[in-house]
């Protein structure tokens, strides 16, 4: 009896996470470069049956059972957000829509081999060196100049050149006279003048060895070899102008949140019919 208490338990908490997900990513619906994420759930350490009687010296695998459900772990999904025009010159968003020749990817990002590979989509990012030096990278593009002229992100981390180096401009320059070209060059919106500043974009073979650490950052927990900055020709531009949009699925997520919910009504009256069968069993038949 107490083995479906415990499922119904592990079923409320995993739901539970769920919900808290859902939330953040519908909280975040309006945070530029936002990535959705989305509960990985899987199943206790299954407890195998097994049925002898032919041959006792051999057991036979008839199926297996599951004790409950966890919820393991919230993975992001890394797809292309839409773009909305701001005007402003400090404003960039990242199109990033890179092939892998042989692959066809899903609207999920992922491409699955006819042997059950699974490969995801690689994605290309801006590239950020916080306060401590590390390096980080991000989807959202609002950058501010400080008044010693470093191109910074809305928490102050500096935007990596492809030099390696803070791109930093002579105090008195202002982004509203700076152009971003197709190669990703600042150069002077008047004259053309090329100002020796370049964005540095990296790009991010498998996007799932982020780790999201906040202020749409992340952090590679990965293979540093599966990093390297985004080649010419490869499908990545950068526009001016323009931020990416969140691409949290309004309408999916309140469809999500609502099946959450359901369950965790579920699973909380299995425990009260459990409750009610435990107290009768412990009151009433004790009695007799």
């Amino acid at each position: 009896m107490l083995r479906g208490l415990y499922t119904a338990a592990a079923g409320i908490t995993a739901q539970q996470r769920r919900h808290d997900t859902i939330t953040n990513n519908i909280t975040n619906i309006n945070t530029p470069g936002y990535k959705q994420t989305y509960a990985v759930t899987r199943s206790f350490p299954e407890m195998l049956l097994s049925l002898t009687g032919v041959d006792e010296k051999q057991e036979k695998q008839i199926g297996r059972i599951s004790t409950g459900v966890f919820a393991e772990e919230s993975l992001a999904i890394h797809l292309q957000g839409d773009l909305m025009q701001t005007g402003k010159s400090s404003d960039f968003a990242l199109v990033s829509n890179i092939d892998v020749p042989g692959m066809a990817f899903d609207a999920s990002g992922k491409y699955v081999s006819p042997d059950g590979e699974v490969t995801f989509q690689p994605q290309a990012f801006f590239t950020m060196q916080d306060e401590s030096g590390e390096i980080r990278y991000t989807r959202g593009g609002s950058f501010t100049l400080t008044s010693d002229g470093f191109l910074v992100s809305g928490d102050g981390s500096n935007v990596l050149g492809t030099d390696g180096n803070p791109i930093q401009f002579p105090q008195g320059v202002s982004l509203d006279g700076l152009t971003l070209t197709a190669d990703q060059r600042f150069v002077d919106a008047n004259t053309g003048a090329d100002t020796g500043k370049q964005l540095l974009l990296t790009r991010i073979d498998n996007p799932n060895e982020l780790a999201r650490e906040g202020d749409g950052k992340f952090r590679l927990v990965g293979n540093a070899e599966d990093t390297r900055p985004v080649a010419a020709g490869e499908r990545v531009e950068v526009r001016q102008g323009y931020v990416e949009r969140s691409n949290v699925d309004a309408a999916q997520s309140s469809v999500d949140l609502m099946a959450a919910l359901r369950a965790y009504e579920a699973n909380q009256k299995v425990i009260q019919f459990y409750d009610e069968s435990l107290d009768k069993a412990v009151n009433q038949v004790g009695r007799v």
